[in-house]
């Protein structure tokens, strides 16, 4: 039997702007994209953004974001 490919589900990393040196980001795989969308919010702590994550909001964020595509 072959595996099915599947994304990886979103996920917390630290920040590559050097303006915001320190913080976190939430990155979401999308399969039409090379690149994960990020999300537009930055977190002080990893275990912040990881908690956003399964929050309502940030629930109903990445939703969003692979519905419309990051548009």
């Amino acid at each position: 039997m072959k595996k099915k490919k599947t994304l990886p589900g979103p996920f917390a990393a630290p920040t590559k702007d050097t303006r915001f040196a320190g913080t976190f980001e939430v990155l979401v795989p999308a399969p039409e994209r090379v690149k994960p969308h990020r999300v537009s919010l930055q977190f002080k702590t990893l275990e912040s953004a990881e908690s956003w994550i399964h929050s309502p909001e940030g629930k109903e964020t990445i939703s969003g974001l692979l519905e419309s595509g990051g548009k």
